[in-house]
């Protein structure tokens, strides 16, 4: 992985960490008015969006878990290569794996596995407060 890849994974991270950080609060207060003014009897409307706020944090667990274990499968069969290099042709190259590097991967890893959660907080935050403009402007 080069530096740059590297520290754009890193930058990536912080940027979906810092948005996160913004969008899940908004989203989680949004809901949780909603289930408030909803009263004990649902609307078809109030039953799809607390139906789909559970099957969605599934759905990105899930997706989550499979796109970290398929980006460190693939960092850990490039750090074995690189291991099985160096040790077969040691004078043709340094030990590959330093911790800067091996850091770098890592945020990647990380990087990859919040894109679910990230791709769906930023969408719901978007969707809750469009809806909630278009519901106090009918209002």
């Amino acid at each position: 992985m080069s530096p740059r890849k590297r520290s754009r994974s890193a930058s990536r991270l912080r940027r979906q960490a810092g948005e996160l950080a913004a969008a899940v609060p908004q989203v989680v207060a949004l809901r949780l008015a909603r289930m408030a003014t909803a009263g004990p009897l649902l609307s078809t409307r109030d039953r799809r969006e607390f139906t789909r706020m559970g099957t969605e944090k599934i759905a990105a667990f899930q997706e989550s878990w499979a796109a970290m274990f398929t980006q460190a499968l693939q960092l850990q069969q490039q750090t074995l290569l690189a291991c099985w290099r160096a040790a077969f042709t040691p004078w043709t190259m340094a030990f590959p794996v330093t911790p800067t590097l091996a850091i770098g991967q890592w945020a990647s890893v990380l990087s990859d596995g919040m894109a679910p959660v990230h791709r769906r907080a930023i969408a719901n935050a978007r969707r809750l407060t469009r809806a909630r403009r278009l519901a106090l402007g009918a209002q």
